[in-house]
């Protein structure tokens, strides 16, 4: 079945986030409350909402997206070009442009979502988000009433697991098995606060975001047992 996807056919993404507020110190009181209570079951006895705040990102009610990378392939000549384009800045502005990318180029049927772990992260975060900031949500996003098979989300991290629902296997993993350069040769998702709110370094989260989505597309192929794109194959557009 895999072998049967236009590969064209696909906008291939990851998103980073952070903590909505640098400190917890900054939220307002009813969140810090409700955050407490949305971490127990996370937070050992010793640790405080405070002390656990660094980890708010990972939730779409107590953090904010700061960057979506997309990858699509073109053909060009006999073999495929992969495009990487990253969105970043304001949240809002940010959100509305992926909304124009996919109203605009990738509203068609027979266009798919594709992400590692998309479907319990980036795409419910995304449409979580969006619905925050009063954005309707884009075709691609919306679900409800679709039957499985209608909803046009592929999920590496899915086809991974060939139906084993308690397995997880990590991006970094599944590349390194793979024989996939890794992606994670810089920073991991749990430093991405810091570089965002320390550093104040979005470049470096950008090529962190756009490895991860080359990755994607790395794994997506080596499933297909086809080869993989090589390095004059790919251009940040």
């Amino acid at each position: 079945m895999l072998h049967k996807l236009q590969l064209e056919h696909i906008l291939f993404l990851d998103i980073e986030t952070v903590p909505a507020y640098e400190n917890f110190s900054d939220l307002p009181e009813q969140l810090q409350l409700l955050f407490a209570s949305k971490t127990a079951y996370r937070r050992k006895d010793e640790i405080s909402p405070e002390d656990f705040y660094s980890s708010a990102g990972i939730w779409a009610e107590f953090g904010k997206i700061v960057c979506i990378s997309v990858g699509y392939l073109v053909s060009q000549g006999s073999e495929p070009q992969l495009r990487l384009k990253s969105l970043y800045g304001d949240e809002r502005e940010l959100l509305l442009e992926f909304k124009h990318l996919l109203n605009d180029h990738f509203n068609l049927p027979y266009h798919l979502l594709c992400a590692h772990n998309g479907k319990e992260f980036d795409f419910p975060y995304i449409a979580r988000r969006m619905l925050i900031h009063g954005i309707s949500l884009p075709e691609k996003l919306q679900l409800f009433g679709k039957k499985p098979w209608e909803i046009p989300h592929l999920d590496t991290l899915e086809l991974w697991k060939f139906g084993d629902y308690k397995h997880y296997t990590s991006l970094k993993l599944l590349t390194a098995i793979l024989g996939i350069p890794s992606p994670k040769d810089d920073i991991d998702g749990s430093q991405v606060r810091d570089v965002f709110y320390n550093e104040k370094d979005i470049d470096r989260i950008i090529k962190y975001c756009e490895k991860d989505v080359l990755a994607i597309v790395q794994v997506l192929k080596k499933l297909r047992q086809e080869p993989l794109l090589e390095e004059h194959q790919i251009k940040s557009v």
